[in-house]
């Protein structure tokens, strides 16, 4: 449904992407990650032919966003940067305003996506009466407008609170789910993103540096909790025997390749060091992200693994 190849773009003499490489086949929900300034922004606006690239090919449900920009546009809806509604008009009358842009549409079909996104019994009130969560299901039924294929939200959950990022999440699930939509969700709401994607892509400084799926990540990293009289010196012992990577938040051990648990405790009682506690420590996707943004490094192409040494955030 998208596929981005050695995409490039410059603005003046910045570069705000360079050889970003995306592929998101039919069916999925994946994440793009990245803090304000990483380019995902500006990657999406070229994939909705609203920035246009500096080099590299970008085909969107199987048409090239330049040459064939109306064909690709066709069965795709958006959420993208903020939302602008007549404030004076009904959400109802903004949706067949909105519509006007891409097809005519039926009432029988705004009917529909007010449904969808449970706007069912204030689509005929003043836009200026929504809340910011209305706004938002307002938003999104403008997107499903032109029965899509392929939806692509841009921080659907910006400014929502709980209840109304647990509702979005819900309603982004039964989308996926009842209507089949292959969605690119770009977030920053890390939980939501976990509990939402299959695959995700990080973005830093306009580079990607993680194109993978969820299950990845947790696999990725080899964290160990390590309780004991002695952090520091622990610490030092196990690094001048070479069974530790790293550490981090004086608890936190990576242990070396080859080496395991019981190897630890062993060499830390030999010396005296005391043994209060030693476990896994399950890897979330936070703790990934925070990792991979301590990574300077530029990503090397195809797929950018998660190290043990590359530890514990950007847009």
């Amino acid at each position: 449904m998208i596929s981005l190849r050695n995409v490039r773009k410059n603005f003046g003499g910045q570069r705000a992407v360079e050889d970003l490489d995306l592929q998101v086949p039919a069916g999925e929900i994946f994440g793009l990650l990245g803090h304000n300034g990483a380019g995902k922004s500006t990657a999406i606006g070229m994939m909705l032919g609203q920035v246009w690239p500096t080099a590299g090919e970008i085909r969107i449900c199987g048409h090239d966003i330049i040459s064939q920009r109306q064909a690709a546009l066709r069965k795709v809806g958006a959420i993208f940067e903020t939302p602008v509604f007549y404030d004076y008009l009904s959400g109802w009358r903004n949706l067949e305003i909105l519509s006007h842009y891409s097809a005519p549409t039926s009432r029988h079909r705004i009917g529909e996506v007010v449904e969808w996104v449970g706007l069912t019994g204030r689509e005929h009130s003043r836009v200026r009466t929504y809340s910011h969560g209305m706004r938002t299901r307002l938003a999104l039924a403008q997107a499903l407008l032109p029965q899509p294929e392929l939806l692509i939200l841009d921080e659907p959950g910006d400014g929502l609170d709980p209840e109304g990022i647990h509702e979005m999440r819900l309603t982004i699930l039964r989308l996926h789910r009842e209507m089949g939509l292959t969605i690119l969700l770009s977030s920053h709401l890390l939980n939501e993103v976990q509990q939402l994607c299959t695959r995700i892509a990080v973005m830093k400084k306009g580079r990607k540096v993680f194109d993978g799926p969820l299950s990845a990540i947790n696999k990725s990293q080899s964290w160990i909790r390590l309780r004991v009289n002695d952090f520091p010196s622990a610490v030092e012992l196990l690094r001048r025997e070479r069974l530790i990577t790293d550490e981090r938040e004086g608890s936190l051990i990576a242990v070396a390749p080859g080496s395991g648990t019981e190897h630890v405790v062993r060499c830390l009682v030999a010396q005296g060091i005391s043994v209060y506690e030693i476990a896994p420590q399950e890897q979330t996707l936070e703790d990934s992200y925070l990792d991979l943004m301590k990574f300077d490094g530029p990503a090397p192409s195809g797929k950018q693994q998660l190290q043990p040494s590359v530890l514990a955030t950007e847009h």
